[in-house]
């Protein structure tokens, strides 16, 4: 959506609108097209992805990045008015809400459901308990 968004602002722009904007070294590399960046200019990548195949750490992970993009979005909110602008941001923020609270939920439900003491020293996925 985010992308949607830069896209619709950028379509109709003339080159000296490109350049006085400083679009254009982005410009001269993609053109017009959409390209994931964060706002310091560093590429989308595979490295976006944290999972470590342990259920809590993963969850908490999830959580992070919940919250990463939903100060990204409250930060955004800070700089745009535009209501075309901030009313799908606004929408975008608050589905980050929910999905953090629902992660905290899945995160206690595996809590709860661990049959360990200290389910932080294993993981009880793969590592077997010890007497």
């Amino acid at each position: 959506m985010v992308a949607t968004i830069v896209r619709q602002l950028t379509k109709d722009l003339t080159p000296e609108e490109i350049k006085a904007s400083g679009f254009d070294k982005y410009y001269v590399d993609h053109t017009l097209a959409i390209w994931p960046t964060a706002a310091a200019g560093i590429p989308f990548n595979a490295c976006e992805f944290q999972s470590k195949g342990d259920t809590i750490t993963d969850l908490y992970e999830d959580m992070a990045a919940e919250q990463k993009a939903r100060t990204t979005y409250d930060n955004i909110l800070r700089l745009i008015k535009d209501p075309e602008i901030a009313d799908p941001i606004r929408f975008l923020r608050a589905r980050e809400v929910v999905h953090f609270q629902r992660f905290g939920e899945t995160l206690r439900r595996v809590q709860d459901d661990l049959d360990s003491k200290n389910f932080y020293a294993f993981n009880a996925q793969i590592d077997k308990k010890s007497c």
